[in-house]
């Protein structure tokens, strides 16, 4: 092989990295923000308001709502992540749940950082659930929470944890007696 033709392979090889890195820039005028998947949360669909600013004493956002003032019901927190398949099997069922017991705070915590997949996969699925956003294990590392989703927790009116399930319900009654056993 020449020498030219050497030199002419590594400025293609250039040319294509350089195009790489800004063609999704041109095209798409996203930021370098969103190009890591960590859309900011004000850029994300508009999801139902959350009933307080947090759960189980952990300050989040509320994902494509707005926090509430909180109250003094028990909380059942549904921890999940948009890319988890068990979490996409059992949102519909926590939605569920949070209409039939309207004497709970039924809520969800997405545990990921691109907060527009996560409110994406809950209009997808026609789930109501209002949701905190927690892009940095802020929820499940402040409460020593397994690393794994979905994990569920009950949460006493005074803020204790009183009881967590890191497994996936599969109906309703599931959850029911789970919940009931530790409430």
């Amino acid at each position: 092989m020449t020498s030219s033709a050497k030199w002419s392979i590594v400025g293609v090889v250039i040319i294509l990295a350089v195009l790489v890195v800004l063609i999704p820039q041109l095209v798409g005028g996203n930021n370098a923000e969103e190009d890591r998947g960590e859309a900011s949360i004000s850029n994300i669909a508009k999801r139902p308001d959350c009933v307080a600013s947090g759960a189980a004493g952990v300050e989040l956002p509320c994902l494509g709502g707005e926090n509430g003032a909180g109250n003094e019901l028990p909380t059942v927190v549904n921890l999940w992540a948009w890319w988890c398949e068990p979490c996409r099997a059992e949102l519909p069922i926590f939605d569920e749940f949070e209409q039939a017991h309207p004497e709970l705070n039924v809520v969800g915590v997405h545990a990921d950082q691109n907060a527009a997949n996560g409110a994406a996969l809950l209009n997808d699925l026609g789930v109501n659930l209002s949701s905190y956003q927690d892009d940095s294990n802020l929820f499940a590392g402040t409460l020593g929470l397994p690393g794994v989703v979905p994990i569920t927790i009950v949460v006493s009116p005074e803020g204790e944890v009183v009881g967590t399930f890191p497994q996936p319900f599969e109906s309703i009654e599931d959850l029911e007696n789970a919940v009931a056993g530790v409430l």
